[in-house]
C-alpha cells in the first residue's frame, strides 16, 4: 500500500549492521502528522489525503487556514501537503507517525536543495576557467565567447550562463529505510537526501521499487 509522511531533515550520521558494516544514513524527524483533509472521487474528482505538520501559533495562520484546520479538529500547523495515497482506515484528525514505514521499505524523498543565490558558470555549470597566462583575463571566471559575431549575431537559447542556482525541488528515488525509531519519531534513511538541515522533506513509497 502507498504510504507517505512529512518530515524535517536533522542531518547525517552512520549506523553499524550486525556484520560490522558502516552504513551512512540521513536522520529525518518524520511526523507525527495529522490528517487535515480527505478528498474523494465523488466530491473532488480524485482521492487524496492532506497531512499537516509542525505545530505553530494560530495568529500566524490566515483565517481560512485556521478554519480549515479547526474543521478537521487539528491544532494549528505550519505545513500542509497533499498525497495521493489511499484513505482506508483514516479519519479527519487522525495521527500518522513514523511507524507507518518499516525497516527495509523503499521510499522516494523530495526536498528543496540548498539555495546558492546568483552564481557564475564555474559553480553553476562546472565550467573551466580561462587560461591564467598568455594574455587571458583580466577576468578568468567569465563564460567566454557566447556565439559568433556576424552570424547568427545573437546568443542561442539555453546557453549555460550565470544565474540563480539551487533552491529547486529534487526527488531521489529508491532509498531504503535503514531504521525506524518510534520513541523519537525518527526515520534513518540510507544515503543522502536533498535539502539543508532543518528543511522539510516528503517521504513516499517508491514508485519504481
Amino acid at each position: 500500500m502507498d504510504k507517505a509522511i512529512l518530515g524535517k531533515k536533522i542531518g547525517m550520521s552512520q549506523i553499524f549492521t550486525s556484520s560490522g558494516q558502516v552504513v551512512p544514513v540521513t536522520v529525518v524527524e518524520a511526523g507525527p502528522c495529522a490528517v487535515s483533509q480527505i478528498k474523494t472521487v465523488e466530491k473532488d474528482g480524485y482521492s487524496s489525503v492532506q497531512l499537516a505538520f509542525v505545530d505553530t501559533k494560530e495568529n500566524r495562520l490566515s483565517k481560512a487556514e485556521a478554519g480549515h484546520l479547526k474543521k478537521a479538529n487539528v491544532s494549528p500547523k505550519k505545513y500542509l501537503k497533499e498525497f495521493k495515497i489511499p484513505a482506508e482506515g483514516l479519519t479527519l484528525g487522525a495521527e500518522i507517525k513514523c511507524d507507518t514505514f518499516k525497516e527495509g521499505d523503499k521510499v522516494d524523498v523530495s526536498g528543496f536543495t540548498k539555495g546558492r543565490g546568483f552564481s557564475g558558470v564555474i559553480q553553476r555549470w562546472n565550467a573551466h576557467r580561462l587560461p591564467m597566462t598568455h594574455g587571458a583575463g583580466p577576468v578568468h571566471r567569465e563564460p567566454g565567447s557566447l556565439s559568433a559575431n556576424s552570424d547568427p549575431s545573437r546568443v542561442f537559447k539555453n546557453r549555460k550562463l550565470p544565474g540563480q542556482y539551487g533552491n529547486e525541488k529534487v526527488t531521489i528515488q529508491n532509498l531504503e529505510i535503514a531504521k525506524v525509531d518510534t520513541e523519537r519519531n525518527l526515520l534513518l534513511i540510507k544515503g543522502a537526501i536533498p535539502g539543508a538541515k532543518g528543511s522539510i522533506v516528503t517521504i513516499c513509497s517508491a514508485v519504481k521499487a
